[in-house]
């Protein structure tokens, strides 16, 4: 960028990516006088069918002021504890299992369970399925909110359901309020400077934006970081197979359930997501080992839904990222910059990381070649490190009822060398916890993610027989952890209600 105070940065597209941008540069630098415009075309759509989160969109919110009172409501948004795996595994006993949100009720139930896995790992015949350990997984189970009476001083962490349609338009409408430039507008020509860098976008109706800087939230098009830009893009196909899905809504009883459902299906996996008003469904699948007639069809099944007069949106998926999130004067966020298929919802999440730390950077001064290509491999860790986890729940699953899964778990090579080591630790009983920390995972899935994947898709040593723990080994009293848990979540209400207040 110039050195001039009064700045112009262009974001090229809307949907959440490009108004969350929008939303977190207009904090940071609308008051000092820079003018930041979003354009957005009308031909071109947006994939709108992402509809859940992490606990980092909390923090957004928070970040802007916005009450959940405001927006919820307008997004039809509903309370998330966390995921529940269903049939990812092909060992018995394991068949199920949830992947909970921090609580800082975990300080007494975590060690408990991160210690009877280790005693596991080693032999004994303990109890270290996750499901009993967390007090999450209780209020999922209920259908209850994560959100306790005011007088029980213990929170929880807790992600969002939500319209993805509905949230773009909140948001778009609250950074109008907040100086951002709604634009209308085709792009035909991306001019180029002498340099490379990116001058200004020339408009179907004869208008040219020039502006300092840009950013690309043109989804898979990658109209500027890729197409104008020519950054390379890393595939992550030969790790991840799925490479499309089909989304269709369905109705919601009175309950509404406070986890997203994942469901393994033939040739992939099913998402079941519960809003205010429906459900969200969709089927994440790899087309070369069904079509999307097939596809749709399984889905429709699935939901008891096989003759019902409900349209689907079929979509392909680009799964890798670019090498370079910033390159020259354009920052790529979103479906531009990359994607990973949605299991544990972690889109919204390296949206924010890659605004929110190019935002720190360059407040800090960081505005160089040299702090360009540590951000770069800075972002690109949060790829990595999140493909690597998704990875794991289909390398662990050992399922072989289908090709497809057959497929997934044939080759060991797609596992990056930091997960064949940390799994290595793992199967020799080393802890984990330590294990997560020396390879510097913790930004991406902290100790007590790994301990619910492993754990809860039964990876445990195989072939000898369980030896009964001795009285100094087991000294955890389930019961009695049963029953604080389950007096803890008398202080949680019915999610329905909690969301009608």
């Amino acid at each position: 960028m110039s050195d001039s105070q009064n700045k112009k940065i262009i974001i090229v597209g809307g949907g959440t990516a490009g108004w969350m941008t929008a939303l977190l540069m207009a904090r940071a630098w609308h008051a000092q006088g820079w003018e930041i415009g979003l354009l957005e075309s009308t031909t071109v759509g947006t994939v709108g069918v992402g509809e859940g989160s992490t606990p980092a969109l909390k923090l957004f919110f928070e970040k802007l002021g916005i009450a959940e009172a405001e927006w919820m409501p307008a997004c039809n948004a509903t309370y998330k504890c966390g995921i529940q795996f269903d049939g990812w595994s092909g060992r018995p006993g394991y068949e199920s299992y949830f992947h909970p949100f921090a609580s800082l009720l975990d300080k007494h139930s975590l060690p408990l369970f991160m210690q009877n896995a280790q005693l596991r790992v080693q032999g004994l015949d303990v109890d270290a399925h996750p499901n009993r350990f967390f007090i999450s997984k209780l209020l999922a189970q209920h259908n209850l909110a994560p959100k306790p009476a005011e007088n029980f001083p213990f929170d929880i962490q807790y992600g969002y359901h939500f319209d993805a349609g509905l949230l773009g338009k909140f948001l778009a409408a609250k950074a109008a309020t907040m100086g951002v430039k709604h634009l209308i507008g085709h792009i035909t020509q991306v001019r180029q400077a002498s340099d490379g860098s990116i001058a200004a976008l020339q408009l179907e109706d004869g208008a040219e934006l020039a502006a300092d800087f840009f950013v690309d939230c043109s989804g898979f098009a990658g109209l500027l970081i890729q197409q104008t830009l020519q950054t390379p893009f890393h595939s992550y196909q030969h790790n991840l197979l799925n490479d499309a899905a089909v989304a269709l809504p369905s109705e919601i009883g009175t309950a509404i359930p406070s986890a997203t459902l994942s469901t393994a299906l033939k040739n992939g996996w099913s998402w079941k997501i519960p809003l205010t008003n429906r459900f969200g469904n969709g089927y994440v699948y790899s087309s070369a080992f069904c079509s999307a007639d097939q596809a749709e069809v399984e889905l429709r099944a699935s939901l008891g839904l096989l003759d019902a007069d409900i349209p689907v949106k079929h979509l392909k998926m680009k799964v890798g990222r670019v090498t370079a999130h910033w390159n020259k004067n354009c920052l790529a966020v979103g479906l531009a910059q990359g994607f990973i298929e949605p299991l544990e919802a972690t889109a919204l999440f390296l949206v924010q990381q890659t605004a929110a730390i190019f935002i720190e950077d360059y407040e800090r001064g960081f505005f160089s070649d040299k702090y360009q290509a540590a951000f770069n491999q800075r972002i690109n860790g949060y790829f990595d490190g999140t493909r690597d986890y998704i990875v794991t729940h289909y390398k662990t699953s050992a399922r072989t009822d289908t090709e497809y899964w057959r497929a997934n778990i044939a080759n060991p090579q797609d596992i990056s060398a930091t997960m064949a080591e940390l799994y290595s630790s793992w199967m020799n009983g080393k802890d984990l916890n330590a294990e997560v920390a020396r390879l510097q995972l913790t930004p991406y899935y902290a100790a007590p993610s790994w301990y619910c994947i492993f754990a809860g898709m039964g990876i445990f040593p195989s072939g000898k027989k369980l030896r009964k723990a001795q009285a100094q080994e087991d000294r955890i009293d389930l019961a009695a952890l049963d029953n604080f848990l389950r007096r803890c979540a008398l202080n949680f209400p019915d999610h329905r209600q909690s969301l009608s207040k």
